[in-house]
């Protein structure tokens, strides 16, 4: 058994003011009550909330109060993410530190939510780093996850655990729940994805197994969610298959078909139809109730027969 145990914040998330005090109060609790934490994690834009009107430079004085706080309780922290300002465009960015208060690196969201994060440009850079003597581990931020290439890439380079940092508060989350179990189980890793409260998202946090299966799933107040897990459960699902049936990874390995439509240059005529990436509007479904050659009753515009 190769234990490492992970702790995940579930906090109220505001937009109208700095978050950091509380994040660093939910710190000193959580090493205070379970102090065999080894590795915290927060929500997505847990230190600043979800307007872009807060983006700043790398580094920044959060992100060095934060590396002391690691230091101070020798733990591995990610603080969630912030939105970057750099090269003249906004990102938004999770910082990964170690236990002795270092920068291990940064990643930025690959999938912004288009078309709803406005402003916000897409990374094009993978995380992935080792926890000495325990395993590996890689980041993946929110929509990153409904493109199950993100999550294959870092399993594929030998990722067993994907932290996963999100805001959500929108009536998708049944969705992204039911995601997150099926990419740990094609994936056979672990996840552990991390949801906001208020303006941060709806919770109901959600850490999954090698297996595809349910370790806890949190409620919709704030949590602090403490879980030890064994990495050698990767090992095994990986080397006999996920409950000893299926294995994946195996056979995505083995695998005899090309898939073109990754090849560089590729033309995908279809996808080309479905119009531009923009927020549905009444405006056009207006247009086209107008447009009609037969006149519409009341009753007929609003669903009546």
């Amino acid at each position: 058994m190769t234990p490492f145990s992970i702790g995940g914040i579930q906090m109220h998330v505001s937009a109208s003011h700095s978050n950091v005090p509380v994040m660093k109060h939910k710190i000193d609790v959580m090493m205070s009550v379970y102090p065999w934490v080894q590795m915290i994690i927060f929500s997505e834009l847990s230190p600043f909330g979800p307007l872009t009107f807060n983006a700043q430079e790398f580094p920044n004085t959060t992100e060095n109060e934060f590396c002391q706080l690691a230091k101070h309780h020798g733990i591995w922290l990610i603080p969630g993410t912030m939105f970057q300002k750099k090269n003249n465009a906004i990102y938004n960015t999770a910082t990964v530190i170690n236990p002795q208060g270092e920068i291990v690196s940064r990643y930025d969201k690959m999938f912004p939510f288009y078309p709803y994060e406005v402003g916000v440009t897409g990374g094009d850079e993978f995380l992935i780093f080792d926890v000495p003597n325990i395993g590996r581990f890689g980041l993946s931020i929110c929509y990153d996850m409904w493109f199950p290439e993100t999550s294959r890439t870092l399993a594929v380079n030998g990722v067993e655990v994907i932290l996963h940092p999100t805001l959500t508060a929108t009536i998708d989350r049944d969705i992204e729940l039911a995601l997150v179990q099926a990419t740990a189980a094609t994936n056979q890793c672990f996840i552990f994805d991390i949801n906001g409260l208020g303006d941060g998202g709806t919770g109901r946090s959600i850490i999954c197994g090698p297996d595809g299966r349910v370790l806890h799933q949190a409620s919709n107040g704030e949590e602090l969610i403490p879980i030890e897990i064994d990495m050698e459960r990767v090992k095994r699902s990986r080397e006999l298959g996920v409950l000893r049936l299926g294995q994946p990874l195996k056979s995505f390995r083995d695998r005899k078909v090309n898939f073109d439509i990754y090849q560089q240059g590729a033309e995908h005529p279809y996808l080309k139809t479905l119009g531009g990436l923009n927020k549905p509007t009444r405006f056009v479904q207006m247009t086209e109730v107008l447009q009609t050659e037969e006149p519409i009753t009341a009753d007929q515009f609003m669903g009546k027969s």
